[in-house]
């Protein structure tokens, strides 16, 4: 038992630094056994920089035949070394479960001797929890480049989400601090997998019983700041992996300094920029969910997200000619484009508006932040245009009642520490 509980602290701690462990989507139902991935799904619970602690995660070893600078597992690395056998695997997933402690497992290994041995035990894992314990329950597995085909179509059939690591947004930041690998092993199972998804989508409209193919979807995950990638280049590369390959999320993890030996990598302390990787979350959002181009936020003009403001509100304000939004007659698309309003909180106005002009008072209970909404906005009775402010003053505005309202909430006895 000391020996399984080392091994489990090398392994869980080695897998902390990758964040996509997201685990929406799954459509696996409870089919008699135990588990179930549907309905309600995962419970999550995240920690302030983003990992997800709701399941077992954890690699199956951190030997790695690689040397990636930037990574902890690197084969130069001195680290404890530790493996786990098939069966710990199994059965540490079976009894955590049972207990309660989780509720999915997250699985991913370091490489040793080969990507097909290595992925040939992830699949065994896997398919024993499905066919012996007969377990439902959530199952992200990551996907090992290089791997062969058959593996990987194989494990489609027992994981709910799949994903493997782009690692370095571009091909020069890859060959810079990881020679040995390139996007290529990358983009091909992506690909393989999306074609996989598609035909068992195309087989499930002429045949009535077809096994499920990765149900979750696919994932990736980009280091940001070990290489001097631009958020233009890094959104760039997110927005045709979105495209291409049908993604359900790209993931940014602020680089965390592994290796303060090497010269190639920026020594930038042991705090990953937080803030860096929540403007290109938010980016990411406002593409796939909010209709803006690539092109709108980032562009050759403007290739670097402001770290002070949020990218809507950045955009809003490069493009003054747009505003004031008149909320009693504009479409929901151009609502949906007002900084501080979301999309249930435009679909509120939208519906709200058929019984009546509204008002500024009606508008403050939809949930939008009024604060910063109300400069790009015109109610039926707003008092001023937006052509009396300058850029400069409605940015410091915001700036400054949004610093006014956090030190509000704050505890009286904690702004001494700021």
């Amino acid at each position: 038992m000391e020996k399984i509980e080392e091994k489990l602290k090398i392994l869980a701690d080695a897998a902390k630094y990758d964040v996509s462990c997201s685990s929406s989507g799954s459509k696996r139902k409870n089919t008699g056994g135990i588990g179930d991935a549907s309905a309600s799904g995962i419970c999550h619970t995240y920690t302030e920089d983003g990992r997800c602690v709701s399941l077992l995660k954890i690699l199956l070893t951190n030997h790695c035949i690689y040397d990636c600078a930037f990574c902890v597992s690197r084969r130069s690395n001195d680290v404890k070394r530790a493996a786990f056998t098939v069966e710990e695997v199994v059965d540490l997933t079976m009894n955590f479960y049972r207990r309660n402690y989780i509720e999915g497992l997250f699985l991913s290994s370091g490489i040793f001797k080969n990507a097909d041995f290595t992925m040939e035990r992830l699949l065994r894992i896997v398919k024993k929890l499905r066919t012996e314990e007969r377990y439902n329950g959530y199952i992200h597995l990551k996907t090992i480049p290089g791997a062969s085909e058959e593996l990987i179509k194989e494990a489609g059939l027992y994981a709910d989400r799949m994903s493997i690591n782009l690692e370095l947004p571009t091909e020069a930041g890859l060959k810079m601090l990881a020679p040995e690998k390139d996007h290529d092993s990358v983009r091909k199972p992506l690909a393989f997998v999306n074609q996989q998804k598609q035909a068992f989508k195309a087989e499930s409209k002429l045949i009535k019983h077809v096994p499920t193919f990765v149900p979750a979807g696919q994932s990736t995950q980009m280091v940001i700041g070990a290489t001097p990638e631009t958020d233009l280049e890094i959104m760039g590369v997110a927005n045709s992996f979105y495209k291409d390959y049908k993604l359900k999320r790209v993931y940014y993890s602020g680089y965390v300094p592994v290796n303060n030996t090497s010269s190639l990598l920026p020594q930038i302390g042991t705090t990953p920029p937080l803030i860096r990787e929540n403007r290109l979350y938010q980016t990411d959002w406002l593409l796939r969910f909010y209709g803006f181009q690539l092109d709108e936020l980032l562009n050759t003009h403007h290739q670097q997200l402001d770290l002070d403001i949020d990218p809507k509100l950045s955009w809003a304000l490069r493009n003054p000619h747009l505003f004031p939004v008149d909320i009693n007659t504009a479409d929901f698309n151009a609502i949906l484009r007002i900084p501080g309003v979301g999309k249930k909180s435009a679909l509120k106005v939208v519906q709200a508006r058929k019984f009546g002009r509204l008002s500024e008072y009606q508008v403050r209970k939809m949930g939008i932040d009024f604060n910063r909404a109300k400069f790009f906005m015109r109610c039926a009775d707003t008092p001023f245009s937006l052509g009396a402010l300058s850029m400069a003053s409605v940015k410091n505005r915001i700036l400054r009642e949004g610093n006014s309202k956090y030190k509000r909430m704050m505890p009286q006895a904690q702004l001494s520490l700021f």
